[in-house]
C-alpha cells in the first residue's frame, strides 16, 4: 500500500505540473503573417524525391530537405536538387541516420528558427497526391491554430495488411485521446502550427523512428490543438522504398501505445472536462 500511495502521488504530483489543456494554441499573436514551408524527410528515395519536390516547388513553397544518412547515390541526387533551387530549397543532413521522426524534428527546428509559423510534411516516396497540397495549405491559413492531418483515401494498390493493420493503430488513437477527433494518426502528409510543436518538443522528447507521427498527433491533441481531417489520396507505388522495420518498428510502436495509454489515466479528468467544455459551447 505505501508503495501504490507514493506512485499515485507522483503521478499527480506530474499531472501538475502539465500544461494547461486549452482549446487551442496561439500562433503568434493571432498569425498576422501565415508564412508556411515544406519539410520532406529523405532516405533512400533517389527515384522519387525530384517528382515530389518539383510538385512541392510548383505550389510556390519554399522546402527543406533531410537526408537522413541516405545512400552515397541518393546524397548525390539531393545535393543536385539543392544545387538547382539555391533559393527554395535547404539541404540539412545527418551523419547517422536518426529515423523518421528525428529527420521530421530536425526539419521543424530549422523552420522555426527560420521565421516560418506552419511545415507542411510530406512523405519523399511519392505516395502523397501533392495536387492536395492547396487545399492543406488554405485550411490551415483559414485555422492557423490547428493541425491539419491527411486522411487517407486509398486506391487498389494499398497492400491490404498495412490498410487493415491500422485500424489497430486507430483504436488505440481514439483510446488514448478519449475522442474520435484524430481519423488517421500514420499519414505522413500534415500541416503542423509550428509554435504549438515547438512548445511540445521543448518539453518532452518524441519518438524519433516509426512511432513519431502517431506520437506527436496524440500529445498535441492533448495539449489543446485542434485536429482538423483533411481526405486525401493515397498510392503505393510498385517500386516505392518501405523502411519499416517490423520487428523492431512494430516494439516501438506497441511501446508507444503503451506509454500514451498510461499517460491518459493520468490526463482523462482534464480531457473529459474539456470535451465536456467544447459540448457545452457548441449546444
Amino acid at each position: 500500500m505505501p508503495a501504490a500511495a507514493s506512485r499515485l502521488g507522483a503521478a499527480m504530483q506530474q499531472a501538475e505540473m502539465m500544461p494547461a489543456l486549452n482549446p487551442a494554441h496561439e500562433v503568434g499573436h493571432e498569425a498576422a503573417q501565415f508564412r508556411p514551408c515544406a519539410l520532406i524527410p529523405v532516405y533512400d528515395h533517389e527515384h522519387a524525391i525530384g517528382t515530389v519536390l518539383a510538385a512541392v516547388l510548383a505550389h510556390g513553397l519554399p522546402c527543406i530537405l533531410v537526408d537522413d544518412a541516405s545512400s552515397a547515390s541518393c546524397a548525390a541526387v539531393l545535393d543536385e536538387l539543392a544545387a538547382a533551387h539555391p533559393q527554395r530549397v535547404t539541404l540539412l543532413r545527418h551523419a547517422a541516420n536518426r529515423g523518421k521522426g528525428g529527420a521530421v524534428l530536425t526539419a521543424v527546428r530549422h523552420a522555426a528558427a527560420a521565421g516560418y509559423t506552419h511545415a507542411l510534411q510530406i512523405d519523399a516516396d511519392g505516395q502523397h497526391c501533392t495536387d492536395d497540397i492547396p487545399r492543406f495549405l488554405q485550411q490551415a491559413a483559414a485555422q492557423p491554430q490547428s493541425l491539419i492531418a491527411g486522411c487517407p483515401q486509398y486506391d487498389d494498390s494499398v497492400p491490404s495488411v498495412r490498410f487493415y493493420g491500422r485500424y489497430l493503430t486507430h483504436v488505440w488513437v481514439w483510446i488514448n485521446t478519449l475522442s474520435l477527433d484524430i481519423k488517421d494518426s500514420m499519414c505522413g502528409f500534415r500541416v503542423y502550427p509550428l509554435p504549438s510543436l515547438m512548445h511540445l518538443t521543448q518539453r518532452k522528447q518524441l519518438g524519433a523512428r516509426m512511432d513519431f507521427d502517431t506520437e506527436v498527433l496524440v500529445r498535441l491533441h492533448w495539449d489543446g490543438v485542434p485536429v482538423v481531417n483533411l481526405p486525401t489520396r493515397v498510392t503505393y507505388p510498385m517500386d516505392g522504398v518501405s523502411h519499416f522495420r517490423v520487428g523492431l518498428d512494430n516494439v516501438l510502436i506497441s511501446r508507444m501505445h503503451a506509454t500514451l495509454f498510461f499517460g491518459m489515466l493520468i490526463r482523462a479528468p482534464r480531457l473529459l472536462a474539456r470535451r465536456l467544455w467544447l459540448a457545452r459551447g457548441r449546444s
